[in-house]
Parts: structure tokens; sequence; C-alpha cells
């Protein structure tokens, strides 16, 4: 199983859809270790990896609504906050557990899940206000 980016992800704002592109990525590569053999040294990277990449980019998006006075930054940051602390309740279930089978497959179903229905739902949306504050911007 892999995970495509494709158009109908983008949201027109580069800087989100390249660190977006690169969260699939990483997804992916968790997914390719998952399935290669479960090297735990790679798998720790994996996690590791997924764990800093979501607090930068939750952190780098927040700054964007910030700048741009996005009307609904409040429920973003929670949205964010609420992701960082299951991904960070998923690291703990993997200090305690180890790498099991299910609980992989539900780190990676969930972790897919979330980020596709946060991309199409709250991402565009914000994306949206940006780009309707910088042609306005444009016209002044």
């Amino acid at each position: 199983m892999k995970y495509q980016w494709n158009s109908d992800l983008e949201t027109g704002n580069e800087i989100i859809d390249k660190q977006h592109k690169e969260l699939f990525a990483m997804l992916n590569n968790l997914i390719g270790v998952y399935q290669n053999g479960k090297n735990l040294a790679e798998l720790d990277k994996a996690i590791e990896f997924l764990r800093a990449y979501v607090v930068k980019h939750f952190a780098d998006e927040e700054k964007l609504q910030e700048e741009y006075d996005y009307y609904d930054i409040l429920n973003h940051k929670m949205y964010h906050r609420d992701f960082k602390n299951t991904v960070s309740d998923f690291v703990s279930r993997l200090e305690k557990e180890g790498y099991s089978d299910s609980l992989l497959e539900i780190i990676i179903q969930s972790v897919a899940d979330w980020l596709v229905n946060h991309i199409k739902g709250d991402d565009f949306k914000m994306a949206a206000h940006i780009q309707s504050v910088k042609l306005l911007k444009q016209e002044e």
C-alpha cells in the first residue's frame, strides 16, 4: 500500500503543498520500512521523523495563519494540537508495546486518514483565505 500525492490534495500554497508532499513521502517510507523486514532502527527513524516533522509543519502553517490573519486559526491550532497528541500517544504505545503489525497498521492508517481529511478540509479553507488576502493586497 502506498499513498499517492495528487492534484486533488494541492492547496495552491507552494510552502504547504511542498510540506504535505514530504509528509506523504515520510508515510510511504514508513510503509516501505514496515513491509521490508521491519528494521527497528529504520522504524525508529521513520517514527521520529513523523513526530518532529508534524511539529515543524504545524508551526509553519500556524505562522502563515497568523501572518494572514486567518479567521479560523483557533480551531486549526486545536486540530493540530490534537493530532500532535495522537502522534505522541502512538510513540508512547510503540515504546511500551514495541512494533507489532497491528499497531503499525493503526498508525499508518490513522496518519494517512487524518492527513488527507485535514488537507481536503481545513487546509483548503486556510489556503483559500491566504490566497484571497494576497489578491486583496495586490489590488491595493
